[in-house]
């Protein structure tokens, strides 16, 4: 056998150590959630005053990011996300992150063929007796932006479980430039809302249309988690796992006895994930299972792969829709709240896949901040970034009920949409539809 230990003593470094090789204008890339290479971020900010236009990129990842907080000047560092977790939209907030429009199927590409790493740093599991550590939950993009970059640093992180994987969920010493090792904190138990009223009735409206022996992918959220909850107290059996991101809801849905994988006929008795955020009892069900594959996104998220799975069912959810059935799901406005991510990927697969259905979910109104009520459902959007085109959307659902929007004209888009209104707000959107002649004269009011 190979002396691994040799060499990882070899490249076993400090933290700060390892950060030396990061020069000015470096592009360097922290991948996402839990690979957030926490003690490597902390020696990096250190070195503020050293270093000039240093890049950061990452996803969905948790605060605090400490060479985003130690510069609001950006003269040191700038950082960007690809899809903002909450801590990450309220460093949009303040002008300290930027984000960076994909979609997750593209993951490996852009960095194959547009990106250049410097240096990557990533948070990993300890080595095994093979000399591989494992990126865990991190999996979906972790490999192909090790392969691209021209340092690559591992910080071993004992919390992180390991995973089973379809490809790329490890990486191998003799890839690794630099090792760290260091105390963390647990990681805290990543739950998301608790679902509301609104979500539960949106929830029974979807729950009839999942037949036994259909794959899931369930988005983030509170809505997409309420819809697991009621599946996992429903009658329907033998579902399937196929998604970007992995939460508890599939843990209940298997405490439950509904997740088997079964009748999967990609990936066969699979739980396919490429991310993975959740509650420890979540990373405890995760580790070392032979019933579960972490893949890349450029697989996990492939609409051509998605479409091969049988009664493929998304379930995702939206900020706004409007009367021509576009979806606007990751900004208020200007204002950058989370990504595209893989809805359009879901979207696009579930859709072509045999018996598959794809889902939008939104509460029909909001409240802002002086307590008045709008409606999510509006006339026209103007200058809110497009996450879904009409021509792609498929089931739009709130608590009033779910329309499919699939080969429909404008004025079957506009009649449906109001239908699943809020009813304060239907008259308004009908003169509104009226005025834009997207409106049947022969229609009731």
């Amino acid at each position: 056998m190979l002396d691994f230990l040799s060499e990882y003593k070899e490249k076993l470094r400090s933290p700060e150590d390892a950060v030396a090789c990061v020069k000015s204008g470096d592009w360097v890339d922290y991948t996402s959630t839990l690979g957030k290479p926490t003690l490597l971020d902390r020696a990096l900010a250190k070195r503020r005053d050293q270093l000039q236009d240093v890049k950061v990129r990452g996803n969905l990842i948790d605060g605090p990011i400490e060479v985003a907080e130690c510069d609001e000047s950006q003269e040191h560092f700038t950082y960007h996300s690809w899809h903002c977790s909450s801590y990450e939209r309220k460093l949009c907030d303040r002008g300290l992150c930027y984000y960076i429009p994909m979609v997750f199927h593209n993951n490996a590409a852009y960095y194959e063929f547009f990106l250049h790493v410097n240096v990557v740093m990533v948070s990993v599991s300890p080595m095994d007796e093979h000399g591989y550590f494992n990126f865990s939950v991190n999996t979906g993009v972790a490999a192909p932006i090790t392969r691209t970059a021209d340092i690559v640093i591992v910080e071993v992180n004992k919390n992180l479980p390991k995973v089973c994987g379809g490809y790329d969920e490890c990486i191998h010493i003799s890839d690794v430039d630099f090792i760290v090792e260091g105390e963390h904190e647990p990681f805290p138990d990543l739950l998301p809302p608790k679902p509301t009223e609104d979500d539960i009735l949106i929830a029974k409206h979807i729950v009839p249309y999942i037949v036994d022996g259909a794959t899931l992918q369930l988005g983030i959220g509170s809505m997409p988690n309420a819809v697991g909850e009621l599946i996992a107290q429903s009658d329907v059996k033998d579902l399937g796992m196929h998604t970007e991101l992995c939460s508890d809801a599939y843990l209940a849905l298997y405490k439950a006895g509904k997740l088997t994988n079964k009748k999967k006929k990609v990936d066969p008795r699979k739980g396919v994930f490429g991310c993975a955020v959740g509650s420890h009892e979540l990373y405890k069900w995760l580790e070392k299972n032979p019933g579960i594959a972490a893949y890349p996104l450029e697989y996990v998220n492939r609409p051509s792969v998605i479409a091969e799975i049988d009664n493929m069912v998304s379930i995702n959810s939206c900020v706004a829709v409007d009367l021509y059935g576009q979806v606007a799901a990751e900004t208020v406005g200007s204002r950058q709240i989370s990504g595209t991510g893989g809805q359009l990927d879901f979207l696009t697969g579930a859709s072509a896949s045999r018996g598959g259905k794809a889902f939008i979910c939104m509460s029909s109104v909001f409240e802002d901040e002086k307590g008045e009520r709008h409606s999510r459902i509006l006339p026209q959007f103007n200058g809110d970034v497009i996450t879904s085109p009409r021509s792609q959307v498929y089931f739009i659902a709130t608590e009033y009920g779910v329309v499919n929007l699939e080969g429909r004209s404008t004025w079957e888009r506009s009649e449906r949409l109001i239908s699943i209104a809020h009813p304060d707000f239907r008259d308004e959107l009908i003169k509104e539809a009226e005025e834009r002649k997207i409106w049947r004269r022969s229609n009731k009011r």
